[in-house]
Parts: C-alpha cells; sequence; structure tokens
C-alpha cells in the first residue's frame, strides 16, 4: 500500500483500525502500524490528524513491547523447564524432542 497517496483523513482511520485490531491478540498489526505510520507521525511536517496518529503509533508500540516480552518471557520458562514439567510439559508441547533432556 502507498501510504503518499492515501488522504490524510484517510491515514488516521487506518491507522486507529490496526491499533483496535491489535487488541484481539494480534500484536503482529501493532508492528505494522508502528512500521506504515511512523514516518508520517513523527518524520513529516505537522497537520491536523498527526498528534492522533502519534497518539496511535506510541500506544501500537507500547503494547507490541509488552507482547514481546511475554512471549520472549513464556518461550525461555517453557523451553527451560519444560523436561521437568513431565507429563504436562508433553501435553503443551507440540512435538516432542527425541533423547534425553
Amino acid at each position: 500500500m502507498n501510504l503518499e497517496r492515501v488522504p490524510n483523513e484517510e491515514k488516521l482511520g487506518l491507522c486507529r483500525k490496526y491499533y483496535l485490531a491489535g487488541f484481539a491478540l494480534l500484536p503482529f498489526l501493532w508492528l505494522v502500524n508502528v512500521v506504515w505510520f511512523f514516518k508520517d507521525a513523527f518524520l513529516k511536517p505537522v497537520y491536523t490528524e498527526q498528534l492522533q496518529i502519534q497518539t496511535y503509533v506510541k500506544r501500537s508500540g507500547l503494547g507490541l513491547l509488552f507482547w514481546v516480552t511475554v512471549l520472549t518471557t513464556w518461550i525461555t520458562i517453557f523451553q527451560h523447564y519444560r523436561a521437568e514439567w513431565g507429563e504436562v510439559g508433553d501435553y503443551l508441547s507440540f512435538t516432542i524432542p527425541l533423547g534425553i533432556p
């Protein structure tokens, strides 16, 4: 999508939609929101919708940072303690590695 051709009102609407959709446990949309709208929010000359777009981009970035932290923590804990959890660790695994842990 070429955001250069989109009017500022539509950019604001699209940015808001991606921000709200991220709450449906889709943090990838927050990443897309930050990447797509960072330039419009912080690097372009001031326009009327820019302050709202900045708010959505900042909040999307914070939400993304939160989810990256949570998922990294969970993956680290799971990988470290999966074998010690016994059956529960096996039930939570998609594939069970072979060999001695």
